[in-house]
C-alpha cells in the first residue's frame, strides 16, 4: 500500500474516532438539557485528535529536516490543549439562584477532550474504555444518584413581626417535626425595627420535606414571609 494513502487512512481512522466518541458523549448530555452538548462535545474531540495528529504526523510537517536531529514533545501539545479546554469548561459553568450547575459537563468536556488526545495518537483501546466509561457514568450513576439516599440542603429564611416572633426551639421542633435538622442559624431585626428574622442552612434526606414544609408554614398566620431555596451541584 502506498505509504500516502496508508498515512491518509490512519489519520481518517483516528479523527472518524474521535467524532463518534465526542458524539455519543455529546447526545447524552443534549438529552439532559445541558448547555453544551452534541455540537460542542464532538468538536472538542475532534479538535483535540487533530491537534495530536500534528504532532503524530510531525516528520510530515517537517520533510527538510533530518528526523535524528528533532527533538520535539508530544506531551506539551496534550497540555495545551487540555488548558484551553479548561476556559470552555468554565464557560459552561453557572450559578443558578443559590446552586452551581454546568460542573458535570464541564467534566464531561475536559474527558472528551482528553478522549480525543487518545484518539488522534492511535491509543484506540483506552479511547474506546474511556469513551464506554464516561458514557456508564453519565447515565448509570445518575441512576444510582436518584436511588441512593443523600442529604440534600436547602437556604431558609423566615420572618415574624418583631414582638410575635416564634421561639428558636419552637422553630427548631418546627422543622424536626418536617424532616429537617438545622446546620447554621442566624438571626436579623429588620424594616426598621419592624420585623424578626430567622437565617438558616436546613438539611434533610427526602427530597418532598421542603413542599411539606411550606404547605405548614403557609397556614401559619404569624408567619409574614418565608423562603426555601434547595442548593445543589
Amino acid at each position: 500500500m502506498d505509504s500516502a494513502y496508508s498515512d491518509y487512512v490512519v489519520i481518517t481512522l483516528h479523527i472518524l474516532g474521535a467524532t463518534l466518541a465526542g458524539g455519543l458523549i455529546g447526545l447524552e448530555r443534549s438529552f439532559h438539557g445541558r448547555p453544551a452538548g452534541f455540537r460542542t462535545h464532538t468538536l472538542v474531540c475532534v479538535a483535540s485528535s487533530v491537534l495530536m495528529l500534528v504532532t503524530y504526523f510531525q516528520w510530515k510537517w517537517l520533510p527538510n529536516v533530518p528526523w535524528e536531529t528533532v527533538r520535539t514533545d508530544p506531551t506539551r501539545m496534550a497540555q495545551g490543549i487540555m488548558t484551553g479546554v479548561g476556559f470552555l469548561g468554565a464557560g459552561v459553568i453557572y450559578k443558578e439562584g443559590l446552586s452551581v450547575r454546568g460542573l458535570t459537563t464541564a467534566g464531561s468536556i475536559w474527558m472528551t477532550a482528553a478522549i480525543g488526545i487518545l484518539f488522534g495518537i492511535g491509543f484506540y483501546f483506552p479511547a474506546i474504555f474511556a469513551t464506554l466509561l464516561t458514557l456508564g457514568v453519565l447515565s448509570a450513576f445518575r441512576w444510582i444518584e436518584s436511588h441512593m439516599p443523600a442529604q440534600a440542603y436547602a437556604h431558609f429564611h423566615i420572618r415574624f413581626e418583631r414582638d410575635h416572633a416564634m421561639p428558636e426551639e419552637q422553630l427548631r421542633a418546627l422543622l424536626a417535626a418536617h424532616g429537617f435538622t438545622v446546620a447554621n442559624m442566624s438571626y436579623r431585626v429588620i424594616n426598621e425595627g419592624r420585623s424578626f428574622e430567622y437565617r438558616m442552612v436546613i438539611r434533610t434526606i427526602d427530597p418532598r420535606n421542603p413542599a411539606k414544609l411550606a404547605a405548614a408554614l403557609a397556614r401559619l398566620d404569624s408567619v409574614h414571609e418565608f423562603r426555601i431555596s434547595p442548593t445543589g451541584d
